[in-house]
């Protein structure tokens, strides 16, 4: 069962981890309106490796990067949501813009980004490869959007829409 972590308990969690002959994968996201690209991302990422720890953006975090109005839902409940997906087993939310503490406290085996990604282009892959980890990008084509969700639920309130 997927369970919330806080962020003192990421190198507990390495080194559990670790002492059972277990590879780790780390992914990350926002999750707000929570979709099937999102679920094929998560599933993917959780093919990479034995365990799967997913870092879930608060909610400043989620204003800093998408603007004001995001996120739509609660941090505390995105994070439930996603930890309560069979292929989740670690749930961590953080409070960054980006995701190098989590790397830095967790050290993954594996960073896995979605497909709006390329190895090449996913940006903690430095920080990563500095302690002999990889990248991988999982999920299926970038044919989903919580952004484009919400356009089109706010173009369906309008008069006549």
């Amino acid at each position: 069962m997927a369970r919330l972590v806080a962020l003192d308990d990421l190198p507990r969690l390495r080194a559990e981890a670790s002492a059972a002959g277990k590879s780790l994968a780390l992914a990350n996201g926002i999750f707000d309106l929570f979709h099937v690209g999102h679920l094929r991302y998560l599933q993917g990422a959780r093919a990479e490796a034995d365990l799967l720890l997913v870092a879930v953006n608060s909610d400043a975090s989620t204003r800093a990067c998408k603007g004001p109005g995001r996120p739509v839902i609660p941090e505390d409940e995105r994070a439930e949501i996603v930890a309560g997906l069979a292929c989740v087993d670690y749930v961590v939310v953080f409070p960054s813009r980006d995701v190098v503490p989590i790397i830095r406290a967790l050290r993954p085996d594996v960073h896995v980004k979605g497909t709006d990604y390329t190895p090449e282009t996913i940006p903690e892959a430095a920080e990563v490869k500095a302690y002999g980890g990889r990248v991988a990008v999982a999920g299926d084509p970038k044919d989903h959007s919580t952004t484009e969700l919400l356009g089109k639920l706010e173009a369906a309130r309008r008069p006549g829409g």
